[in-house]
């Protein structure tokens, strides 16, 4: 269930992060204005306090492994929002991030 409940939050946090900040691109790259920027913020605020709730106590552990979830979760986001069709070298490098996150988060350490 830890494992689960890590790649769950994982996930909730991508959707944040992502989403944030693809609310402020379109507020400013895309002329949307404020209120979509300020919801971008709101979301970004989110995530860091999404973060916070993984059971590994270590930071640099948790952000590192996220990365990978950032990476592929970008690529999706892209897809599904924005049309992007990433090509076999997007798809390895995401599946390599998700790799790392694996061995990372959840491969057993000793003590």
């Amino acid at each position: 269930m830890g494992v689960l409940r890590s790649v769950g939050l994982f996930v909730v946090a991508a959707i944040a992060e992502i989403g944030g900040v693809w609310l402020v691109w379109q507020g400013v790259r895309e002329h949307r204005g404020i209120g979509w920027i300020g919801a971008g913020i709101v979301a970004l605020t989110m995530y860091g306090f999404i973060a916070t709730f993984q059971k590994d106590p270590n930071f640099g552990r948790v952000l590192a492994a996220y990365g990978g979830i950032f990476v592929a979760g970008s690529l999706v986001w892209g897809v599904v929002l924005d049309g992007f069709r990433p090509d076999r070298f997007d798809l390895i490098g995401a599946a390599i991030c998700l790799a790392g996150v694996a061995v990372i988060m959840f491969v057993p350490r000793a003590g």
